[in-house]
């Protein structure tokens, strides 16, 4: 499951960030050539919420890889045991805060992006899709980070 998970993650980050680069390359050719500062009114929002779902997306791809910012002073004097717990319990507190602020927090916010309507101001399209990426992040970490939990007790127990 983890590998699927991967590769869609993947795919949706590589999708992204192609659109991203031809995005903001257009809106570099405009105001090159074109001389003019932004012929497409669009360019500029596309690019900020496509950050906003590389970077989101992007974090928990990297969650699942391992990849995310640690600081290992403390791993380095723990035997392997000790090792595992903190495993846990880091991951437990990755859980939480993903469960708590991502999904249910973010889950809220598309709900109430949702019932207000709101369109974005160039392209007209509902904010609640630019959110939506918060509540699903959200989903990717903590499957990951309940993953990696049940691999450190397999392996202690």
């Amino acid at each position: 499951m983890r590998d699927i998970i991967d590769k869609f993650l993947s795919r949706i980050i590589i999708l992204a960030m192609s659109i991203l680069v031809i995005d903001v390359l257009l809106q570099v050719f405009a105001g090159f050539f074109l001389k003019n500062s932004n012929p497409f009114t669009f360019t500029s929002e596309l690019a900020e919420f496509l950050l906003i779902w590389v970077g989101l997306m992007g974090a928990a791809y990297a969650s699942g890889k391992k990849q995310h910012l640690a600081i290992e002073l403390i791993n380095r004097k723990l035997n392997e045991r000790s090792l595992r717990k903190l495993s846990v319990f880091n991951n437990s507190l990755i859980f939480l805060f993903s469960a708590v602020v991502l999904i249910a927090g973010g889950t809220r916010f598309v709900v109430i992006n949702m019932k207000l309507e709101q369109l974005s101001s160039a392209m007209q399209i509902p904010m609640f899709y630019v959110y939506l990426v918060l509540p699903l992040s959200g989903l990717f970490i903590c499957y990951y980070a309940v993953d990696d939990i049940i691999i450190r007790l397999r392996v202690e127990g």
